[in-house]
């Protein structure tokens, strides 16, 4: 029964759609489809723009996604290399620091000759100047 009211409302509306329309004048008719059309067009470059954003961003996390795997890729590689490196400057700081002693201990009584000799120097030049 609720069936046939609402066919029967449709049927009503469809009749006085149709007695409507007829009675539109044709400017009205062109001027409803260039709306539509307006509409269809602003639809289109809308989701157009939106699709070409959302492409852009999953390019960018693309991008972002293989620079950081490029990152970790190169940091793995590199580490053992970093940390033998720094293991061999180690060992070499350990190898010279003797020599760097020992080049101190046998610099030293060159210094104090050097030393004692500009001493002698000045005392001698200080002799020489007249009192006044």
């Amino acid at each position: 029964m609720k069936f046939s009211l609402v066919a029967a409302l449709f049927v009503v509306l469809a009749v006085a759609s149709g007695t409507e329309s007829s009675s539109l004048v044709k400017r009205d008719v062109q001027a409803e489809v260039d709306r539509f059309t307006q509409i269809l067009h602003d639809m289109t470059t809308s989701i157009t723009t939106a699709t070409t954003d959302m492409v852009e961003k999953v390019k960018a996390l693309e991008m972002t996604k293989t620079a950081e795997t490029y990152m970790e890729d190169g940091k793995t590689k590199f580490q053992p290399l970093v940390e033998k490196v720094q293991a061999e400057a180690t060992k070499l700081q350990e190898q010279v620091q003797p020599h760097i002693d020992n080049f101190e201990e046998q610099v030293k009584p060159l210094t104090d000759m050097m030393e004692k000799f500009f001493k002698d120097v000045m005392d001698q030049t200080k002799a020489l100047i007249p009192p006044q």
